[in-house]
């Protein structure tokens, strides 16, 4: 088996697109950066995220049933900071940070400027090591235009064609 720090260093030369998983839960709001989402299918519309099984995100996704995913733009840079632990902040702390709204479907933590949101109920979950896959499927879809974040090396990007543009 390959060793923890081997295995982190070869998965880091993967390009992926930055994304905050958001849900709420009795009042409370929990959310945390993610790159480990994908889409599943066209029909039913499904994707999946990855989400740490110690974060609060993760047991309040469990408990809500529901989580929205927030594709992020290159300026959504600093709220990727926070939700990825950076600063200190927890739990609905976080929130103060962006332009949060409530989702229509589900009232689910929405960033209205993100590149799309997508509100999702839980079809299924999985058990992975460390993490939950949820699949979800999607009851909700906002769009906005901005260049997207990327995550590469352990820093963020963005891609030069979207800086030319």
């Amino acid at each position: 088996m390959v060793p923890d720090q081997m295995f982190k260093q070869a998965l880091s030369r993967l390009a992926a697109g930055v994304s905050i998983v958001s849900t709420a839960h009795n009042g409370e709001r929990r959310g945390v950066t993610a790159t480990a989402v994908c889409s599943v299918s066209a029909a039913p519309p499904t994707i999946l995220v990855c989400v740490n099984t110690a974060t609060g995100t993760c047991q309040m996704i469990k408990e809500a049933g529901h989580f929205a995913v927030n594709l992020l733009a290159e300026h959504h840079q600093p709220v990727a900071e926070i939700f990825a632990g950076r600063g200190g902040l927890q739990g609905d702390e976080r929130f103060g940070h962006g332009d949060w709204i409530a989702g229509d479907e589900r009232g689910l933590p929405i960033l209205s400027s993100a590149l799309a949101a997508l509100e999702c109920r839980v079809d299924k979950s999985v058990e992975a090591g460390t993490h939950i896959v949820f699949f979800g499927i999607i009851e909700s879809a906002y769009f906005d235009e901005n260049p997207p974040l990327i995550f590469h090396g352990g820093k963020f990007h963005v891609l030069p064609v979207a800086r030319a543009a």
